[in-house]
């Protein structure tokens, strides 16, 4: 997309809502996917919020999630989608943290961050400030790490097993069988080398 095109792209998408409130809200502004993003910071997210649901009309948080960025100081965005059906509009509001500074909670403006917020704590460790239950909301209470973290290992740390002698649940450390870590990465359609021996099946490709 060339630089006219974006700019385009831009004036289009704040026209005239977006406009309004990028202007009132005094924040940064992006289009992404044909839909508007608000770059705000911690400190304002609550403001920010409020605005868009009592002055805008964006009364329903359809969704929190995160982003996972480890080379940055600040590694994670916090990602709010918004709806506001009486205008037919979505608007995302991001902002930075990491794993110290905790953002305020969403909760008292809308009710339904609870569990969103719950789950961005558990799958990367954000903190949420203000939260009144921020516990564990996927994983297991005694869980270690935070699963969708780009440093968290694919085969995680430790693996669940009923043990039938002392007939309970154990946490034991993950251990891989070594032929397991091998893997051909050709081409599904090329196939891999495997030695001069029919494989069943191959009979018919001759």
């Amino acid at each position: 997309m060339t630089a006219l095109a974006r700019i385009q792209e831009m004036e289009t998408a704040l026209t005239p809502l977006g406009a309004e409130m990028v202007g009132a809200l005094g924040v940064e502004a992006q289009v992404a996917f044909g839909e508007l993003t608000l770059i705000t910071d911690r400190d304002s997210i609550i403001e920010v919020l409020t605005a868009l649901k009592e002055r805008f009309g964006f009364q329903q948080l359809l969704d929190i999630c995160g982003v996972d960025f480890p080379d940055r100081e600040e590694r994670f965005e916090v990602v709010y989608h918004l709806l506001s059906m009486t205008r037919n509009a979505r608007v995302r509001v991001k902002l930075t943290t990491d794993e110290v500074q905790p953002v305020p909670s969403a909760v008292d403006v809308f009710p339904c961050a609870d569990w969103f917020e719950r789950e961005a704590f558990d799958m990367y460790g954000m903190l949420f400030s203000g939260h009144p239950d921020l516990r564990r909301l996927l994983t297991d209470y005694g869980f270690q790490g935070h699963p969708l973290r780009k440093d968290f290992p694919m085969t995680g740390y430790v693996e669940v097993r009923y043990d039938e002698e002392q007939k309970r649940v154990v946490y034991e450390p993950v251990k891989l069988t070594q032929e397991f870590r091998n893997f051909d990465f050709l081409s599904p359609w090329e196939g891999a080398e495997y030695p001069a021996t029919i494989l069943p099946g191959d009979e018919k490709a001759g």
